[in-house]
């Protein structure tokens, strides 16, 4: 007998079928692959519900899915068929680490599908919007609708920034599909008709000139980019265009909270954790975001309201092997130290293994990225829009501190703090710093 596989819960709104894995007449077994699905950051193969033969497809490449969709049909036999009769075929989701097909964060947070995007329910109207690009009377506001050929990823990266998709030409997809690629050059097209800024300086941001011929100068070798690499540099390169930025840096005095960190770490490992200084500074900076809200929070669209959320998700960056990704402790002022450390080792032992749940990337309100493990003393990390901060953590070190009376050496912590000046400013980013830096010099203060 046949039966329809419909999508299963995709842990997003919708996602892009961007390959077909198998064809009608073929054989299938159970858990065996047969779609991959674009969603944010990640892709998601849908595996065969039971073992059978191959009927037909009920979408195609390029098609926009959501739960309960019909995806396939399946014909199978025996006892499989009977169970499978009785209940509707759902695929079970996974996450390939890296997709078979190419077409962005994870940065966090990237306008995908579903997007860094991962989530608690928004209202829409209150999320921060793109500024539009500078066409008042532009073709995108004036052209008359017509149909567009452009996955969902596409059409949300363009209600972001205030793009019309009907005032594009043709994309350079297949068939005249609109990619992302397309939307950036037509905003950037835009940026570059603006009247020119500094004063009759005459600087103008335009396209980039066209790329050099490497090869004139010698061999080179092309290096594919994996898709969560192509993700991430678009959302920071949206982020970038969009947010004013500025850092503000400080140290922290962690040599009490690393000797208290060492008394405790035979203990967390004895029940197979890791106590991290990153696992003390998301507890911290949990606590702090509670005494001082602007920090986690979004601009909303018509820069009017600042949308304050009552809720601390963390972003954690972590290095993995396909990428950096953000996977979110969610609620993480509710959690315990020991949770917060069981649920970082969890988080990025999934993201390493390209098994992270769409649903674990979404739904950050502020972000931390720590390099301390690799080194450097400082950078710049970029706000991960909508969010307004980030904190960067640099590798610590020992330095010689004055006491009053001699020079002590100490183990000092770089911060680096990056915020969006239309939400935040210089004052506000300072007292943040070094609240910050105040409690995690004492931890006890937060039991206060």
């Amino acid at each position: 007998m046949t039966i329809s596989v419909k999508v299963p819960d995709l842990g997003v709104d919708a996602a892009e079928v961007i390959e077909l894995l198998v064809k009608p007449g073929e054989t299938v077994k159970k858990e065996q692959p047969i779609a991959v699905l674009e969603s944010d950051k990640a892709s998601l193969e849908l595996p065969a519900p039971e073992d059978g033969v191959f009927v037909s497809w009920s979408v195609a490449v390029g098609t926009s899915v959501k739960e309960g969709d019909a995806l396939c049909v399946i014909e199978v036999a025996g006892a499989d068929a009977a169970s499978a009769a009785e209940k509707p075929a759902e695929a079970k989701v996974e996450v390939a680490s890296e997709p078979k097909a190419s077409t962005e964060p994870v940065q966090e947070a990237e306008a995908s599908s579903a997007p860094a995007a991962s989530a608690p329910v928004v209202d829409k109207s209150a999320e921060p919007q793109a500024p539009r690009a500078p066409t008042a009377a532009s073709a995108a506001e004036t052209a008359p609708s017509k149909a567009v050929h452009a996955g969902p990823a596409v059409r949300r990266l363009a209600r972001e920034l205030g793009v019309d998709l009907a005032a594009l030409p043709s994309g350079q997809g297949p068939n005249g599909r609109l990619l992302k690629e397309d939307v950036h050059t037509w905003v950037k097209s835009r940026l570059s008709q603006a009247p020119a800024s500094g004063g009759g300086s005459g600087m103008n941001f335009g396209e980039l000139p066209p790329e050099p011929d490497y090869t004139k100068w010698g061999e080179i070798t092309l290096t594919p980019r994996s898709r969560i690499q192509r993700k991430s540099a678009e959302n920071l390169a949206r982020s970038s265009l969009m947010v004013p930025q500025v850092t503000q840096f400080d140290l922290a005095d962690i040599t009490e909270l690393e000797a208290f960190r060492l008394t405790q770490r035979d203990r967390f490992k004895a029940d197979g954790l890791s106590l991290t200084m990153t696992a003390l500074a998301a507890k911290t900076v949990a606590y702090l975001l509670r005494e001082m809200p602007q920090f986690n929070a979004s601009l909303s669209r018509d820069g009017e309201s600042l949308v304050l959320k009552q809720y601390v998700n963390l972003g954690i960056a972590v290095d993995t092997p396909n990428g950096l990704m953000v996977p979110v402790l969610h609620n993480a002022d509710r959690m315990s130290l020991r949770e917060i450390a069981e649920q970082l080792g969890v988080l990025a032992e999934q993201a390493r293994s390209g098994k992270l749940p769409p649903a674990a990337m979404q739904g950050a309100s502020f972000t931390i990225s720590s390099l301390g493990g690799i080194g450097g003393t400082a950078f710049t990390p970029l706000v991960n829009w909508p969010e307004v901060a980030i904190l960067g953590l640099s590798r610590a070190g020992k330095a010689p501190v004055w006491n009053g009376s001699a020079f002590e050496p100490r183990l000092q912590l770089p911060l680096s703090l990056s915020y969006d000046h239309r939400v935040i400013d210089g004052a506000a980013a300072a007292r943040f710093t070094t609240r910050l830096a105040a409690l995690m010099a004492d931890i006890r203060q937060l039991l206060i």
